[in-house]
């Protein structure tokens, strides 16, 4: 599990690498205004709705299935089965881009409603031309899923860097486009045909394809379409959420979705590098060993994901609610991003980071149900969530009138209540075990997340005493991240064997 966790979340830190430079490129061409709002309600379209038609639903209602067939060697079965559910995802985006196309105003007016005027109008191009990029990862998405079936993860690690590639070479490139919002965008679409061209050679080398036939109604599709309608519809929920958050940020202060949007994409961070990549390795591993009746093995690869999980996100969690305006002044206080939007963003990455675990710790207690074929568990769970989520972010922010940093925590507890709630319908039905080796890694990572807490607080202190102006924030963010990561790393070297470190614990 180390080998393949270390290919997928090196490729996946890559990503969020050049992801900081590309947010890094935007903030300083966009800043936090009538254009950067316009881009990033935009740039919901084809993040979200790929979560409901890409890896929210086939990673769960498809990877399980197509893996063990590959499990039990019948891999033409496995590519027939794959081909028949391409067939039908083909027809079903092909629909959904027509429509958006065409009824694209009615859904801006929807979504942001108190938009008017030029805000409304840009948005509304904008979202048409980066709609697109959906379907052109379809075929990414599902060769993805094959591939990692076939324990093969760096291609689906790897493939989400062109996209950010494509995006800094518009954004340098800006004056060549009406302005820095429409370069944005037509990054977005370049992005989505290099990683087309990408996945179908990494697929091709493994010797999977995906071939173009007519939808057939088959017992096996007819399977797939019932645990593909509820993971659709628990992901479905989890993509309202950030709907409703841009609904609330369109009556606050020009701005604060694009704050809320650059305190996310620093949660995202350890959430995709740590939390989703080590999902991402379980899930499959997961089903190939119920598939070949090892339920105790398959209980120890969980607890052992779990307590990965909490070593490695506890700390960032510490350090997001300690020092959050030290970190995002460091990576985007510069060019038109002002103090102002700064102080937001920070806030509302304290809010997030109060959810961190939770966030990650989602998909490993859902593979629970999705390695079994269940799907409609986690979507109850989701919509129960959602439902907390919703009703807490009306109370924070028209309730309280805590803006952005109201949004953001609603989102935190939000997970908390989903994870609770998987746990709870898995211990009830003798699905999932807690295991001695969680619980002793339990207190060594909570003490490690202590340790990096404070040291990232002292380094920060420490940082802003020796550097000043516009180079204090980066002094005490690197000195942070030195006495943060010495602490942990201390800790974690002295309580190794109590840690599910395997070899690296010797």
């Amino acid at each position: 599990m180390f080998k393949k966790l270390l290919s997928v979340s090196g490729f996946t830190l890559l990503s969020r690498i050049t992801g900081f430079a590309r947010d890094a490129l935007l903030a300083w061409t966009l800043g936090a205004g009538l254009l950067s709002d316009a881009f990033f309600v935009a740039f919901l379209f084809p993040n979200y709705f790929r979560a409901i038609f890409g890896e929210g639903t086939i990673n769960p209602a498809f990877l399980p299935r197509y893996a063990a067939l590959q499990a039990r060697g019948d891999k033409a079965a496995a590519a027939k089965f794959a081909d028949a559910v391409f067939a039908w995802q083909l027809a079903a985006q092909v629909v959904l881009l027509v429509l958006a196309t065409l009824f694209m105003p009615v859904i801006i007016r929807l979504l942001a409603p108190g938009w008017t005027g030029e805000q409304f109008a840009l948005t509304v191009i904008l979202a048409r031309i980066t709609f697109p990029y959906l379907i052109m990862t379809l075929v990414a998405v599902q060769l993805s899923a094959m591939l990692n079936a076939v324990d093969r993860f760096w291609a689906g690690a790897f493939w989400s860097n062109l996209q950010n590639l494509a995006m800094i070479a518009t954004l340098v490139a800006w004056h060549w486009f009406p302005n820095a919002a429409y370069a944005a965008a037509w990054g977005v679409f370049a992005g989505g045909v290099a990683q087309l061209v990408f996945i179908i050679w990494a697929g091709a080398r493994e010797g999977l394809w995906l071939r173009i036939t007519w939808p057939r109604w088959t017992p096996q599709i007819r399977e797939f379409f019932i645990a593909f309608g509820a993971v659709t519809f628990g992901a479905a929920s989890v993509v309202i959420s950030p709907f409703i958050d841009t609904v609330l940020a369109s009556w606050l202060a020009t701005g604060s979705r694009t704050t809320l949007y650059y305190a996310d994409r620093i949660n995202q961070l350890p959430l995709g590098v740590l939390g989703i990549a080590l999902g991402t390795v379980l899930l499959p591993q997961m089903s190939s060993l119920l598939a070949k009746g090892d339920t105790a093995g398959s209980h120890a690869a969980q607890n052992r994901s779990a307590a990965m999980v909490l070593l490695l996100t506890l700390p960032f969690m510490g350090a997001f609610l300690l020092i959050p305006g030290t970190i995002i002044r460091a990576v985007f206080l510069h060019g038109a991003f002002n103090a102002g939007a700064a102080q937001l963003a920070a806030l509302a990455l304290a809010a997030y980071g109060a959810g961190l675990p939770a966030m990650a710790l989602i998909r490993i207690v859902a593979s629970t149900f999705y390695a079994r074929h269940d799907t409609i568990t986690p979507a109850r769970a989701t919509v129960t969530a959602l439902v907390s989520n919703i009703a807490l972010k009306v109370l924070f922010v028209w309730g309280l009138h805590w803006g952005v940093a109201g949004i953001a925590l609603g989102t935190a507890l939000g997970a908390w209540v989903n994870v609770g709630m998987l746990t709870w319908f898995g211990r009830s039905r003798d699905l999932l075990a807690i295991e001695r080796q969680f619980v002793r890694a339990l207190p060594p990572a909570l003490l490690a997340a202590l340790a990096c807490g404070a040291g990232a607080w002292l380094g920060a202190r420490v940082g802003e005493t020796l550097a000043h102006g516009r180079h204090a924030d980066i002094a005490a963010l690197v000195c942070a991240v030195a006495l943060g990561g010495l602490g942990y790393a201390a800790t974690v070297l002295l309580l190794r064997n109590r840690l599910p470190l395997g070899r690296f614990a010797k």
